[in-house]
């Protein structure tokens, strides 16, 4: 047994240790993450579109019946989507749309604390939906290269450095190219020439992400999160028009193809950057197993949408002439393809801080510190 001295020395030991354990845990709330800044596609948008002459919005209802005020901000979903969790997760504001802050005299402070970029319809390839959206590429090369040149002249080019290296950059792109190419439309057919294997489309988009995460890069980003493509294939929208309603394989398959190409890109850019650090979020592995095992996870509905019309409400998008079900934290899906606000927490909760095999090589509260 040892001395009085010995322990309360070893108490005292293992309060700091556990102080210093919860100090890491907290460190995003500690301000060591200054802003966060979102580009992608309708799974983040929380109203660039609005500002769009496009079809592709969500600022009618019933779209935002669950978010604060009850109206629809734009979000494609009945309240909060993923990067408003993520963000709350960091401890920070929600970032406002780049198209709501660009003309505003005081857009360079707001720059600081981050900004979102994402728009409903936006692809890795800038063909996708072209002219209903905000494409990845000019998300990147326009709008986040504008944000990189005003931090620059508003801290200088050290000052801007250190602030974007400390910062998480969070993407979800790739579902709608994936989408556009399992169900062409007549555009996308006439358009699309020469026709690509899948072989072929899938390395295109590793090629085109390859380059535009490489500009980020180029353009300060360090600490990045991904969010991979979702099974598109269990989708209401694709699942409702499958022979047996069940969950498309094709879509899925390409949902998992470009995952795997998605780790390679990342794990590349690891290797030339030391400087570089990610969190990749399989967003298919970890919604398969709300839809296989909807009960356990606590859902009712995991083949039919929230708010729609048609078959499984899966035909149409969600509008005021919708059917809209009573509860939504029952259903995995708001519309045909969107998940409830109840699912992107879900999901974002697991991103942040959960482990292999949903997320690698760590999660998001790791890339935090």
């Amino acid at each position: 047994m040892g001395s009085p001295s010995g322990i309360v020395i070893t108490r005292v030991m293992h309060c700091i240790l556990f102080l210093a354990s919860g100090c890491l845990r907290s460190a995003a709330a500690q301000g060591s993450i200054p802003a966060l800044y979102v580009l992608g596609d309708s799974q983040a948008d929380a109203g660039t579109n609005n500002y769009l002459p496009t079809l592709l919005r969500a600022d009618i209802p019933h779209n935002g019946v669950d978010y604060p005020g009850r109206k629809p901000t734009g979000r494609f979903s009945n309240g909060k989507n993923f990067a408003d969790f993520l963000a709350g997760h960091l401890q920070l504001a929600s970032p406002p749309p780049y198209l709501s802050i660009r003309v505003t005299s005081s857009r360079r402070s707001k720059y600081l604390k981050g900004v979102n970029f994402a728009s409903g319809g936006a692809g890795v390839s800038s063909r996708t939906n072209k002219g209903q959206c905000v494409s990845f590429d000019y998300q990147i090369d326009r709008q986040y290269s504008e944000v990189y040149a005003s931090l620059v002249q508003q801290l200088g080019q050290k000052n801007a450095s250190a602030h974007l290296g400390r910062s998480i950059f969070a993407v979800a792109i790739g579902g709608n190219d994936i989408l556009n190419y399992v169900r062409p439309s007549l555009v996308d057919l006439l358009t699309s020439y020469p026709p690509q294997t899948p072989e072929e489309f899938i390395a295109s988009l590793a090629l085109s992400l390859k380059g535009q995460l490489q500009r980020m890069y180029d353009f300060g980003m360090r600490k990045l999160f991904v969010v991979g493509a979702a099974p598109l294939g269990c989708c209401p929208g694709l699942r409702v028009r499958a022979p047996a309603k069940e969950c498309d394989a094709r879509a899925n398959d390409f949902a998992a193809r470009y995952n795997v190409a998605v780790a390679s890109i990342l794990d590349g850019m690891s290797a030339r950057h030391p400087d570089f650090r990610y969190s990749l979020f399989d967003a298919a592995t970890a919604l398969l197993q709300y839809i296989r095992k909807a009960q356990t996870n606590g859902y009712d509905v995991a083949d039919a949408a929230c708010c729609g019309l048609g078959k499984k409400n899966a035909m149409f998008s969600c509008t005021p002439a919708s059917s809209l079900c009573k509860n939504r934290t029952s259903h995995i899906f708001w519309d045909f393809v969107h998940p409830t606000e109840t699912t992107a927490q879900k999901l974002t909760a697991l991103a942040f801080d959960g482990s292999h095999p949903f997320v690698i090589p760590r999660n998001v509260r790791q890339l935090a510190m």
